[in-house]
């Protein structure tokens, strides 16, 4: 049976599979527990594991810059690092030229774990059950709408 058309107009704007939000916001969730059971045996949560792949692009920045990278302010960022310090996976010390500047880099446990995490994006892919094509499509439309929402890099 068809689904009943609304009786105001108005309603069906309203309606949660219409929302661009809820889109987003389900396919978040569902992707964050997607990676649950992949990153368990590295001992990472999925906000850990974002921080790892960036300490792995760049082995020594600003918790500020970190924050940057990742759109995390510092009250997020600092449990996630105590965290991961506390793990043995970074080190966090005051930069030498500026005391007021946290310097975060990998320690030898952390770059190690690199190698460990290199088979979670083709696991990922392999169970989204989509084309390299159409995931990079995805990752660029995403990726603008994100840049849209958050004109200079606000």
């Amino acid at each position: 049976m068809p689904d009943a058309l609304p009786t105001n107009p108005s309603d069906d704007l309203l309606s949660l599979d219409r929302q661009l939000c809820f889109a987003l916001y389900s396919a978040s969730l569902a992707m964050t527990k997607l990676y649950k059971p992949l990153l368990a045996p590295l001992g990472l949560t999925y906000p850990q594991y974002l921080v790892m792949m960036v300490l792995w692009e760049h082995a020594d920045l600003t918790v500020n810059d970190l924050g940057k990278r990742l759109q995390l302010d510092s009250g997020t960022l600092t449990p996630l690092l105590k965290r991961l310090e506390a793990a043995g996976l970074v080190q966090r010390q005051r930069d030498q030229q500026d005391e007021r500047r946290v310097r975060v880099t990998l320690t030898a446990s952390g770059l190690a774990l690199k190698n460990q995490a290199q088979s979670i994006p083709q696991a990922v892919g392999c169970q989204v059950d989509m084309t390299n094509q159409e995931l990079m499509s995805l990752r660029t439309t995403l990726s603008d709408l994100r840049r849209r929402l958050n004109p200079a890099g606000a």
